[in-house]
């Protein structure tokens, strides 16, 4: 079977399929073909994407079975999932790394297990109420045999909120 290299026009979904209107041998030669995907992934390709469109053995169907990505990055075994504008401006990506990694829109940040974080940072601030607690209890003698005094200026408890950092919308295994 032979492959044709052809530029991608727009997209329509028809009874759960994706088909793709590309430009095939000049401009009047627009063609409607059945987008194939791996399982599992569903893309819908950009105005003017490169792509492979292929004859199947049924005579006058035909079949997407990839694009040319201009911009690969990914190393040996690794995956990256990415996301674009209509313009082809990539937005957003998943990189699954071969250093065992992941990458969810990039590598400036870090993500956290916010269980862990939220139970260390609990015990944390509990440290430091009982501190506080004990701190404003205190006295000071001010003379061998003379009144007590109480410190002037008094701790308060801590108002700290982590909350603020948990992110919803994605989750990991502990």
């Amino acid at each position: 079977m032979a492959g044709n290299i052809v530029k991608t026009i727009s997209s329509i979904i028809d009874g759960g399929k994706r088909f793709i209107k590309v430009l095939r041998f000049g401009q009047d030669d627009v063609q409607e073909s059945h987008q194939i995907s791996p399982h599992g992934i569903d893309s819908n390709p950009v105005k003017d994407m490169v792509a492979l469109y292929m004859q199947t053995a049924e005579k006058g169907k035909t079949v997407i079975v990839g694009y040319v990505n201009p911009n690969q990055i990914s190393e040996v075994g690794e995956l990256r999932l990415y996301a674009t504008d209509s313009d082809g401006v990539e937005k957003n990506s998943i990189h699954l790394k071969n250093d065992g990694t992941i990458e969810v829109g990039g590598d400036a940040d870090f993500m956290v297990r916010f269980g862990p974080l939220q139970t260390g940072f609990n015990k944390l601030k509990s440290d430091h109420d009982n501190f506080i607690s004990g701190y404003n209890i205190h006295v000071h003698p001010t003379a061998p045999a003379g009144p007590v005094s109480v410190p002037s200026v008094l701790g308060l408890p801590s108002t700290a909120d982590i909350s603020g950092a948990k992110i919803d919308e994605i989750k990991t295994s502990s």
